[in-house]
């Protein structure tokens, strides 16, 4: 029998919405949340707005620990998957841990927490040659490309594959891709599988301003996005990270997960909590 997998939870840490269902009534209601950069001065900056989350990790219950040691981005994609599981219903204990993996993806990694260091080591670009011995204890994460999915892993308890995509633009879709064929191919009955990114830093936006790839409307941030319109001018940058729980479908049938059915009456959809 082939082996489909679906979707059975949403989390989402987003610009204007710190949960899938805030997120939703923000689409549904033609509400933007782009607006002038406060994570950092961009005084200078040919592009000085983005579309920032208000976001304090620790209201949104992470350890204090925990938010000192991970990465902005990290910190979306914890939140997110903590609702996620949460919208799933679905419980980790009763899986077997090799049978849960992780599948997500991020086009730029800690960028944000990459930029303070280099500060940091290089008295805020002064010096050519960085001071090693300036580097916080938590360097290490930022450098690995693997940290993201390591650190969801640990946090769900996942033994099973855990990877992290990184494919540009496409990075959340592919692995999203790939945690899907990877309970198709019965490597895993549930993956925890999505995308995040906190590229809102100075070095990133300077990357992006010297090829005029971003927008300049910074004196009407609302409508400086306008990618099909003849007067547009650059994309506008943004945060945040989207997650979802992928399951095989005969067991989130049997959890009365499934509402849907495909031409082929093969399950396609979940039914959502929030």
């Amino acid at each position: 029998m082939r082996r489909e997998a679906v979707i059975t939870g949403v989390g989402v840490v987003a610009p204007g919405a710190t949960n899938a269902t805030a997120f939703w009534e923000m689409l549904t209601a033609g509400r933007t949340a782009t607006r002038g950069i406060t994570l950092f001065d961009p005084t200078g900056f040919r592009s000085r707005i983005a579309a920032e989350v208000d976001f304090d990790p620790v209201a949104l219950g992470l350890a204090p620990e925990q938010a000192e040691r991970m990465d902005r981005y990290a910190q979306f994609a914890a939140v997110a998957t903590a609702e996620a599981l949460a919208d799933s219903a679905v419980s980790l204990a009763e899986v077997s841990p090799w049978r849960v993996g992780v599948s997500m993806g991020t086009a730029v990694g800690a960028t944000s927490q990459l930029d303070r260091e280099y500060a940091v080591m290089s008295r805020g670009g002064a010096d050519w040659v960085v001071d090693p011995g300036a580097a916080g204890p938590h360097l290490d994460l930022a450098l690995s490309p693997s940290s993201l999915s390591g650190e969801i892993a640990e946090r769900v308890g996942a033994r099973g594959p855990v990877r992290t995509v990184s494919t540009g633009c496409t990075s959340g879709l592919d692995a999203v891709g790939y945690a899907a064929q990877a309970i198709e191919d019965d490597l895993a009955d549930v993956v925890v599988a999505g995308a995040a990114e906190s590229p809102i830093s100075p070095i990133a936006m300077a990357c992006f301003d010297a090829i005029r790839a971003t927008s300049d409307t910074n004196d009407d941030p609302e409508h400086a996005s306008r990618p099909f319109d003849r007067h547009r001018n650059g994309f506008v940058m943004g945060e945040g990270a989207a997650v979802l729980i992928m399951e095989e479908a005969s067991a989130a049938r049997r959890r009365g997960r499934v509402r849907a059915a495909g031409s082929r009456g093969s399950p396609t959809t979940a039914t959502p909590s929030t």
